[in-house]
């Protein structure tokens, strides 16, 4: 079954509203995140204020004003917000999330924030599936949805008894805090020796509850994939699917640095299986690695908040930041996707991927050169924002 609209325009026409009158955007955190979301409401016209813990999205035109964010997981996050609002009269401004720990905050909260803004961010019944890899494996495996052999062991007595192939990867159930693990995303273990090592280190920052050991699916960025949408109600209305071409590091990247938009059914007939069971509403990423030993899309994370690479979005015809905006404003979304062979790319982090994979044979300089000649979005340079 295919969860894509039925409907196939390219660019869904633009709804104008009354922009004197209407109500603003608030975004939480983040750094390219933020800049792909403030350009996108910018350009329609639409004040955006940052509570900012990054200075690069700062310096962007479309950020109207920007206020130190002392983080989800400070003891002032929660009452910052609802401060701004009151000081400022945002009642009814949308609020928008950006990272893992702001997504997990305004969930959480949801209701009470609910009494100031407009909160582009489903409830925490909603975002735990999400949030949390555990939950999100549980439910796929519920739905019959394929995912890396995956391990949640307790102790070092387990990990030693530990029935995997090598190399397996560790990472963090859920990201809370900035450390070492969390900023890494993951890390490889070739045997057990290494793995014991590294469930050590892992154990001493984060805990022994919140470690995923999981096996490792070989191939670089470009057997990733991802499904985004905006959904209403368990239902998709505009969509997009990507493939990560090049990542950095390029095994398994902290960040994508070239993304492509394709045509890709059984990707976003799989994330479709995953949202319509929460009846989900609001932005959504959902990724997927393709594992060529079986011929499997493999479900990685879900994502309720923006993602990196948002402002391709734009370029391809579905410009998610805007059109959530209207959705959480309750105004009319016209149901679309994305046309393929549009592109991110984050082009600082991307010549060192593909320096990389030059170096290893994986990619040709033709190719890299190549990247350059498609419709294109940066994660930093654009003409109207410089």
């Amino acid at each position: 079954m295919n969860f894509m609209p039925t409907r196939t325009p390219v660019t869904p026409a633009p709804h104008r509203v009354d922009l004197a009158s209407a109500p603003g955007a608030l975004i939480v955190g983040g750094a390219h995140v933020s800049i792909g979301v403030a350009r996108s409401l910018g350009r329609q016209g639409v004040p955006v204020w940052l509570l900012a813990n990054h200075p690069l999205p700062t310096y962007s035109r479309y950020v109207k004003r920007s206020f130190p964010w002392p983080g989800a997981d400070h003891a002032d996050g929660l009452s910052s917000i609802i401060d701004l609002a009151k000081q400022h009269n945002l009642h009814g401004w949308v609020l928008i999330a950006t990272g893992d720990e702001d997504m997990r905050m305004l969930a959480q909260n949801h209701a009470l924030l609910s009494q100031y803004f407009r909160v582009a961010t489903p409830d925490w019944d909603t975002i735990q599936w999400a949030y949390d890899k555990r939950l999100t494996y549980s439910r796929a495996a519920s739905l019959g949805i394929d995912f890396p052999a995956s391990f949640h062991p307790r102790s070092l007595d387990e990990i030693a008894r530990l029935d995997c192939r090598f190399p397996v990867i560790l990472k963090p159930a859920f990201r809370k805090g900035v450390d070492e693990f969390t900023q890494a995303k993951a890390w490889k273990a070739d045997d057990r020796a290494q793995l014991l090592a590294l469930y050590q280190r892992a154990a001493a920052l984060i805990g022994d509850e919140s470690i995923i050991v999981q096996e490792w699916i070989p191939g670089t960025g470009e057997t990733q994939y991802s499904y985004a949408g905006l959904w209403q109600r368990g239902e998709p209305v505009v969509s997009l699917v990507a493939r990560r071409r090049r990542q950095h590091p390029i095994d398994f990247g902290r960040s994508s640095t070239y993304v492509e938009t394709i045509e890709q059914s059984e990707v976003e007939d799989l994330a479709g299986r995953f949202l319509k069971s929460l009846n989900y509403t609001g932005v959504v990423e959902v990724e997927f690695k393709h594992d060529r030993r079986d011929g499997h899309y493999k479900l990685l994370d879900v994502n309720g908040r923006f993602w990196t690479w948002n402002g391709l979005g734009a370029l391809a015809g579905v410009d998610f930041p805007y059109l959530a905006w209207r959705q959480a404003l309750g105004k009319v979304v016209s149901p679309g996707r994305a046309r393929p062979g549009v592109a991110w790319m984050h082009a600082s982090r991307d010549v060192i991927a593909a320096y990389e994979e030059i170096s290893n044979g994986t990619l040709t300089a033709r190719d890299y050169l190549s990247s350059f000649r498609k419709l294109l979005a940066f994660a930093n340079f654009a003409f109207d924002d410089p």
